[in-house]
C-alpha cells in the first residue's frame, strides 16, 4: 500500500466519521414518530425517530430525559433538539437529543427560541440590568387573573406572612390573544402611578401554548423598561418563559414569589425587638455620656467660678501659712537646744569655777599633817616603785620615760603608727615622760632619703 492510502481499523475509521458528522452537523431541529422506546435501569431512554421513508437510531440520557413533560409512547409525534454522531461499538450514526416535546409544539418552540435569541443579542436579559428587591415592600401590585389558583395562593401567603402589606389586585387576562397587551398596558401604568414598590406577574402553570402571553416581545419590552422592580412568576419550577428571563427576580412559583417579596412578619418582630433593644441600649449609653458630660462641665464651671477660686487659694493660703509656721517652729527648737548645749559647754570650762576648785583643792591639802603627807608619800613612792618595777618590763611608760611619746588621735582616741593615720591639720595628743602634749599635724611625711624629717607642732 502507499503513503497516500494508509490501512486504517474499523475503530479509527469510525473516530474519523464520528468527528465528521459532528463537526459537520450541530445542533438540529428533528420532527418524527416515535419507535421501538427502551428504557433500561440506567435510567436512558433509547428510540427511533421515522417518518414514511426513513428512520434514524436515537437516544437522550438520564440528566435529560427525566425533565420530559409527557410519557413517551409508540407513534407519538415529536419535536427534539440534538447532535449527529457515530456509536462506535455498532458503527451506526445516531442522534443524541437534549431536548424532546410533543410535535404540536414545535412551531411555538421555534418562535420561543428565535425571539429570545433575539432579545439576548440586544442585552435584555443581562444580569447587570436586573434591579434588586427593596428590602420591605409597602405596597405591591399583582398582575394576575383575579379568578385563578395563583392569586389565591398569593394572597394566603403575603396574608400569612405580613398582614400590614398594602397588596392592589390588578386583573386580567393571563391567556389568550389579548392577554399580552392588557398585561403589558397594566405595568405601564403600574409604574407610573409611583405607588408600588414591587410588581409581580402571577400564573398558574399550563403547556407552552397556554403560557404564550408571557412571551410576546411587547410584553417583554415593557418589563424591561418598568421603572419598579418586576417579579415573574409564570407556570410551574419546570416553565419558562421570556417575562422570567427579562424580569428582575424570577419565581419557580406564585407562592415562592409572594415568600420573596415580603418577609415573615415572626423575623419582622424579632428583628423590631432587637433593634428596640440596641436602640433603648444606646439611649441609655448617651444618656449616660451626657450626663457624665453635664457633671464634668458643672465640676469645670464650679473650679472656675470667682468664689471657688478665691476659697482655693484660701485653702492654700492656709496651708502655707501652717507649714511655715512648723519650720520656724522646729527652727527655734533647734536653735534653742544649741543655745543649751553652748551654755553648758562654758559654764564648764568657766575661769571662775576652775579657780574656785583649785582652790577648795588647796585648802584641803594644807589642812593635812606634815606627817601624814611624808608618810603617805614615802609609802605611796613605795607603792609605785614596786608597781613601776614589776610593770616596767611590759609598760609603755618605760619607754616614754627613756624619752620616746604615745602619739594618738584626738578625734577617736586611736593609736597613731604610721604617717598614713594622720592628715595635715588633725589633732594628736602626745605622752611623754612628765605629761600629754596636745598637738596639730602640719604634714605627714613618709620616712625617705631624700624626704625631711616630719614635725608637729602644740
Amino acid at each position: 500500500m502507499s503513503e497516500q492510502n494508509p490501512v486504517l481499523t474499523p475503530s479509527q475509521l469510525n473516530t474519523l466519521a464520528r468527528d465528521l458528522l459532528e463537526s459537520a452537523f450541530p445542533l438540529v431541529w428533528v420532527e418524527g414518530e416515535l419507535g421501538n422506546i427502551t428504557r433500561p435501569g440506567s435510567g436512558h431512554l433509547y428510540f427511533t425517530l421515522k417518518d414514511a421513508r426513513a428512520q434514524v437510531r436515537c437516544a437522550m440520557f438520564r440528566p435529560k430525559s427525566q425533565w420530559l413533560k409527557f410519557v413517551p409512547r409508540e407513534g407519538l409525534k415529536v419535536l427534539g433538539r440534538g447532535r449527529l454522531t457515530l456509536y462506535e461499538a455498532r458503527g451506526d450514526y445516531q442522534l443524541v437529543f437534549d431536548h424532546l416535546e410533543e410535535a404540536g409544539e414545535g412551531a411555538l418552540r421555534r418562535a420561543f427560541e428565535a425571539l429570545k435569541a433575539k432579545l439576548e443579542a440586544e442585552g435584555l436579559f443581562d444580569i447587570a440590568r436586573k434591579r434588586p428587591l427593596p428590602a420591605y415592600v409597602q405596597r405591591l401590585a399583582v398582575i394576575t387573573s383575579p379568578t385563578g389558583a395563583a392569586v389565591r395562593d398569593v394572597l394566603s401567603v403575603l396574608a400569612r406572612r405580613l398582614p400590614l402589606l398594602e397588596v392592589d389586585i390588578l386583573p386580567s387576562l393571563v391567556q389568550g390573544e389579548s392577554a399580552a397587551a392588557q398585561i403589558a398596558d397594566l405595568l405601564r401604568r403600574a409604574g407610573a402611578s409611583g405607588r408600588y414598590d414591587a410588581v409581580l406577574l402571577a400564573r398558574g402553570g399550563g403547556s407552552l401554548e397556554d403560557l404564550w402571553a408571557f412571551n410576546d416581545e411587547r410584553l417583554v419590552r415593557a418589563i424591561a423598561a418598568s421603572p419598579v422592580p418586576v417579579v415573574s412568576a409564570v407556570g410551574h419550577e419546570t416553565d419558562f418563559t421570556l417575562a422570567d428571563f427579562v424580569a428582575d427576580v424570577r419565581a419557580p412559583t406564585p407562592s415562592v414569589a409572594a415568600e420573596l417579596l415580603v418577609p415573615d412578619r415572626r423575623d419582622l418582630e424579632a428583628r423590631v425587638r432587637a433593634l428596640a433593644s440596641r436602640v433603648q441600649g444606646v439611649q441609655r449609653q448617651h444618656l449616660r455620656q451626657a450626663m457624665q458630660r453635664a457633671d464634668r462641665a458643672v465640676l469645670r464651671l464650679q473650679a472656675q467660678s470667682p468664689q471657688s477660686r478665691l476659697h482655693l487659694l484660701r485653702q492654700r493660703q492656709g496651708e502655707l501659712l501652717r507649714r511655715l509656721q512648723a519650720v520656724w517652729r522646729a527652727r527655734l527648737q533647734q536653735q534653742r537646744a544649741h543655745l543649751r548645749r553652748a551654755d553648758a559647754v562654758l559654764r564648764a570650762h568657766h575661769p571662775a569655777r576652775r579657780l574656785a576648785q583649785l582652790h577648795a583643792r588647796l585648802q584641803r591639802l594644807q589642812a593635812r599633817p606634815q606627817a601624814a603627807i611624808a608618810r603617805n608619800l614615802q609609802r605611796d613612792a613605795l607603792q609605785l616603785r614596786a608597781l613601776a618595777r614589776s610593770l616596767e618590763a611590759c609598760s609603755p611608760l618605760a619607754t616614754v620615760a627613756r624619752g620616746y611619746s604615745i602619739l594618738t588621735r584626738v578625734d577617736d582616741g586611736q593609736l597613731v603608727q604610721s604617717v598614713a593615720q594622720v592628715a595635715p591639720g588633725q589633732r594628736l595628743q602626745a605622752r611623754v615622760r612628765d605629761g600629754v602634749l596636745s598637738l596639730s599635724v602640719d604634714a605627714a611625711i613618709p620616712d625617705g632619703p631624700a624626704k625631711a624629717p616630719g614635725h608637729a607642732t602644740p
